[in-house]
């Protein structure tokens, strides 16, 4: 590779600035289903996509039956990994952060393949906690908390873990990280569930509720968040549901003639909305799922497996108010750096002011 993008710093070779005056950042989220990239600039309130890229690559596919991953899994996640890496590379960007979860994680060869990314792509990955996964999806929500509530869960739903974060909005100031009182990561996603469950020629209730309750049972023994369950048992609580599948039932919801991001991040559902979604899909054949717009066909295998981890989640944890988010680490990501540069330049001033005082007048 002509140069190294690393985890979390500057691209080697890179300038400080790019688009003029407004540096770019970049955020890279390598999960067990997707590949995902993020590049932005800092605004006021936020920052500024500049580029995205997704492709869907079942990194974990296989992964729970052999504890591997597989060589086609691998060469999926390269391909979309090395043009990830080009974009970052092209953008000239100040900083980059790039993270691998589940499927990494627990992969007998998961640090063989990241070393291998960083080898053949100059894309050096990060395996995070879970409890830094929680952390950086709470982040990245961050906008779509609503302090009306004294409490909020988010849910985001992997290819292969769930993480879910209770937080303090009684606690939390807006625009700032609110205390997460708890969080749970629960070594089932989309794809990990569907595997364990196949569909067979036609969904069924049966097939279904089998899915919900294997989640269930998972969840249900977790007690850390306990002292938050009044506020759920009493409406001043509210979900926050992150995931490819949660946006999917919010496109089907909405019955839009294509998935339209704008018109999806940062809607309500009701639980009876979610529900009335799910069950939609199960009167769908495979082959009409995947013709659903807001769908298609790398998805219908997965989304009712989506819609189950959510549905036993609102069981355990009942919500009457269900925000979603097409939104989630790679925004949490670029906060995160953004912020930390920020924060460096912020101290630099200063220490070059104090110097200043020390040498007193010339």
């Amino acid at each position: 590779m002509n140069e190294a993008l690393h985890a979390s710093g500057t691209a080697v070779g890179g300038p400080d600035k790019a688009m003029g005056d407004l540096p770019c950042f970049a955020a890279l989220d390598l999960g067990t289903n997707n590949c995902r990239l993020l590049i932005a600039t800092p605004t006021p309130r936020g920052f500024r996509v500049v580029e995205s890229y997704s492709r869907i690559v079942r990194l974990g596919e296989g992964l729970s039956q052999s504890g591997r991953l597989s060589n086609e899994a691998m060469d999926r996640a390269l391909l979309a990994l090395k043009v990830s890496g080009e974009k970052v590379r092209r953008r000239r960007v100040v900083k980059f952060r790039a993270i691998a979860t589940q499927a990494c994680r627990v992969a007998i060869n998961g640090q063989a393949f990241v070393n291998r990314v960083a080898n053949e792509t100059g894309v050096k990955l990060q395996i995070i906690s879970p409890q830094e996964e929680a952390k950086l999806s709470v982040t990245g929500c961050l906008n779509l908390l609503d302090y009306r509530h004294e409490a909020a869960l988010v849910v985001d739903v992997g290819g292969g873990s769930t993480e879910l974060s209770w937080v303090d909005l009684k606690a939390g100031i807006p625009g700032a990280t609110p205390p997460m009182r708890a969080w749970l990561s629960v070594p089932i996603g989309v794809v990990t569930l569907a595997e364990r469950f196949p569909e067979g020629d036609v969904a069924t209730e049966d097939w279904f509720r089998s899915m919900v309750e294997h989640v269930k049972s998972h969840v249900a023994a977790f007690r850390r968040a306990d002292q938050m369950r009044p506020l759920f048992d009493t409406d001043r609580a509210h979900m926050v549901g992150t995931s490819g599948a949660i946006t999917s039932l919010a496109g089907m919801h909405l019955r839009l003639p294509r998935y339209d991001r704008n018109r999806v991040d940062g809607i309500w559902m009701t639980r009876l909305q979610c529900e009335a979604a799910t069950h939609g899909l199960l009167a769908l054949t495979a082959g009409e799922r995947a013709a659903q717009p807001c769908i298609g066909p790398d998805r219908s295998d997965l989304v009712l497996a989506g819609a189950a981890i959510l549905q036993a989640i609102q069981e355990l944890w009942p919500c009457n108010r269900v925000r979603v988010a097409d939104r989630g680490l790679r925004e949490g990501i670029l906060l995160a750096l953004m912020s930390e540069r920020e924060q460096t330049r912020r101290r630099k001033r200063r220490q070059k002011r104090g110097a200043n005082r020390r040498q007193g007048p010339a």
